[in-house]
């Protein structure tokens, strides 16, 4: 009786699994064009085929648990369902407020306690292990292989500490070159991109990535394969004295103790056809676990002034710029001349050396800088490292919050294995229950965090602005400006910290700690605004030059953060150039930038309702390719026939904003 029960259970069919051998299965997406193909005999293997084109081949994945147990090792079936759904996914303070999306699953339970999901959307593929057992387990390693079968382009991020890669930022420029030269001695960080030619791209992520190490890659050159790599778990703790922050010193032997009973981190493989689809790719928010924050009306975002990248460099006042009072209230009026919502006072109201943030420096009055800064509409965020407030975490929270604090900015975690990512949770449960929004930095990419926690408006791990302040002009940014929004920003939000007034050409650009410069046109970092989706977004350069160059702030500060209903990437190609437009109610802002090569484009309105729009346009001036600061503002009446051509200067880009006009 059990004999037939089993046979019926494997010869179930529906529309969406198609059998061949008896341990082959294949998934296919909702409208057809993507195949998963499932193999399973004394091992677990699956293929992704893309309109009949062969993507990925034969990648086994299996858990190693301590005692030598493999799962996926020699696996027999228990039961096979199939699955599919259709949902609509709230998204508050993301680049749409909700979106639709659809998948085929199967769900593969193996003897033994544990099974697999895979899931194919028509935005790509994803596979996650699950498990029942009773006990906690041990997992010594996880065996996740990406197999090709021809020498592709990819673009890959790599720890910047060879020695030690596990600890770092998680910020780096993109290297471009092909799987059988990809560095084999060091590891990449996710998101990385695999180009098939003709447009045709995969984006390795993951998300859900909860109580288990988040995954690298490690490349195998010839053999024209990429591994899933983790951190192992930490053993012993040490601490960096000028700050308190806690690093790993040494590691255990496996990489995750958890409970026995879970689901695992998705793996995900993004399928693009289009460059302009990947900005846009929701995959990693769409699996990430639901909401649960519950209401979400108390989480704002907008935008910040900030000191630290300016080094506090107000002038023409009578009193000395630093960590006092004076320069902090001057930030405030800053802040509520141009309707800005926050300011973010970073490293140095606490000391850093001391490792306690509930004790503020005497040269501030913090309730009072709090007080000053709500009578005049703008809220404070607090910059802290990540373990300081984990430490002092209930007491920090509770503090701050009566005082009038709106949210921390989060610092200097600069690892993903299991313990950091526990901490990560531990900080985002204790904020959300104190009504404190967060915004990650020295972090891993996201993994759909902002979806279980709203309250997470940005993350950094992008090689943001701040490193200009010490990189030579042979850190292009500009190609990286191009290249990021295509790759890391398919994995959620990013605080790149834009906004800079000095701007410099190629020729001219030099690292100021000081009075840093951007790389490239002052449009570019108007653009900046509009092209990235950065919930909380800084104004990176000093008040005094925002004052200067009044008609360039007061646009920025126009730029809705939030709230944006619809956005839609219309031109682009990874490494060159991008126009991104958003939606605002019934006002659209549309930005583009490019690498140092300049360019003319044309912007075609179609997409426009019916009616006429007043257009406000920042572009590069004509001689921006000198003087990179030089810019033209224009205005006037387009609907949806019109056509626009633009000049890039070299490191250039331009903003519009459309306002409805009414009858």
């Amino acid at each position: 009786m059990k004999k037939s029960i089993l046979i019926f259970t494997l010869l179930y069919i529906s529309s969406n699994i198609l059998y061949g051998k008896a341990s082959d299965y294949i998934l296919q997406s909702p409208n057809q064009k993507t195949e998963v193909h499932i193999h399973i005999s004394e091992n677990i293997t699956y293929s992704i085929y893309h309109q009949n084109k062969l993507l990925l081949k034969e990648n086994q994945v299996a858990l190693l648990l301590e005692n030598s147990h493999i799962l996926g090792a020699n696996p027999h079936i228990q039961k096979i369902r199939e699955y599919s759904k259709n949902e609509s996914i709230p998204s508050p303070l993301y680049r749409v407020p909700s979106f639709h999306t659809s998948y085929n699953e199967m769900d593969i339970q193996l003897k033994g306690k544990y099974g697999l999901q895979f899931r194919v959307y028509n935005e790509g593929v994803a596979y996650r292990f699950y498990t029942k057992f009773k006990q906690p387990i041990t997992i010594v390693d996880e065996i996740a292989e990406f197999n090709f079968d021809q020498d592709y382009n990819t673009f890959q991020a790599y720890s910047t500490n060879k020695k030690n890669p596990y600890a770092m930022a998680f910020q780096n420029l993109y290297t471009e070159t092909t799987l059988s030269k990809a560095i084999t001695d060091n590891l990449s960080f996710l998101p990385i991109t695999i180009d098939y030619g003709k447009e045709l791209k995969m984006t390795i992520l993951e998300s859900d990535l909860e109580k288990y190490p988040g995954m690298f890659i490690k490349a195998h050159g010839k053999k024209l394969s990429l591994k899933g790599h983790f951190a192992p778990y930490p053993k012993e703790m040490e601490i960096h004295p000028a700050r308190c922050m806690t690093y790993v010193n040494t590691r255990e032997q496996f990489i995750a103790q958890t409970e026995g009973t879970r689901t695992f981190p998705w793996r995900i493989m993004a399928i693009t056809e289009k460059d302009i689809d990947m900005p846009v790719n929701n995959l990693v928010y769409a699996l990430a676990s639901p909401n649960r924050v519950g209401d979400t009306s108390w989480i704002k975002g907008g935008q910040a002034a900030w000191e630290w990248w300016n080094d506090w460099g107000i002038s023409k006042v009578d009193f000395k710029a630093g960590i006092n009072m004076n320069t902090y209230k001057h930030y405030i009026d800053f802040a509520a001349e141009y309707g800005l919502p926050f300011i973010v006072i970073d490293e140095g109201w606490y000391a850093p050396k001391s490792g306690d943030m509930l004790t503020v420096i005497p040269e501030l009055n913090m309730q009072e800088l709090i007080d000053y800064a709500s009578s005049k509409k703008v809220g404070v965020i607090l910059w802290t490292v990540f373990n300081v407030l984990d430490k002092q975490l209930e007491e920090a929270c509770a503090k701050y919050s009566a005082m009038g604090v709106k949210g921390f900015k989060v610092d200097f975690l600069d690892r993903d294995d299991q313990t950091a990512v526990e901490m990560v949770y531990r900080i985002a449960e204790a904020t959300a229950k104190h009504h404190l929004t967060l915004d990650l930095h020295g972090i891993y990419k996201p993994t759909g965090l902002n979806r279980t926690y709203p309250h997470i408006i940005n993350f950094e791990s992008v090689f943001g602005m701040e490193e200009v302040k010490w990189s030579k002009v042979e850190k292009d940014m500009m190609k990286y400006d191009v290249t990021m929004p295509f790759i890391r920003m398919m994995a959620g939000p990013i605080d790149y910290t834009p906004g800079a007034m000095r701007n410099a050409n190629r020729k001219d650009f030099r690292d100021v700690y000081y009075e840093p410069m951007s790389q490239g046109t002052r449009c570019h970092q108007l653009a900046a605004y509009i092209i990235h989706d950065s919930p909380l977004t800084m104004l990176a350069d000093n008040p005094t030059i925002y004052q200067q160059e009044a008609e360039c702030t007061k646009f920025i500060s126009s730029i809705p953060c939030t709230g944006i209903d619809e956005t839609q990437i219309l031109q682009g190609q990874l490494g060159e150039y991008i126009v991104s437009a958003r939606r605002n109610e019934s006002d659209w802002f549309i930005g583009g930038m490019t690498n140092w090569t300049a360019r003319d484009i044309e912007l075609d309105f179609s997409f426009l309702p019916e009616g006429n729009y007043k257009y406000v346009l920042f572009k590069d001036g004509a001689n921006a390719e000198k003087k990179a600061s030089d810019y033209q503002k224009e205005s006037g009446t387009i609907h949806n026939q019109s056509k626009m051509k633009i000049h890039l200067a070299p490191g250039g880009g331009f903003a519009i904003n459309l306002s409805k006009q009414s009858l």
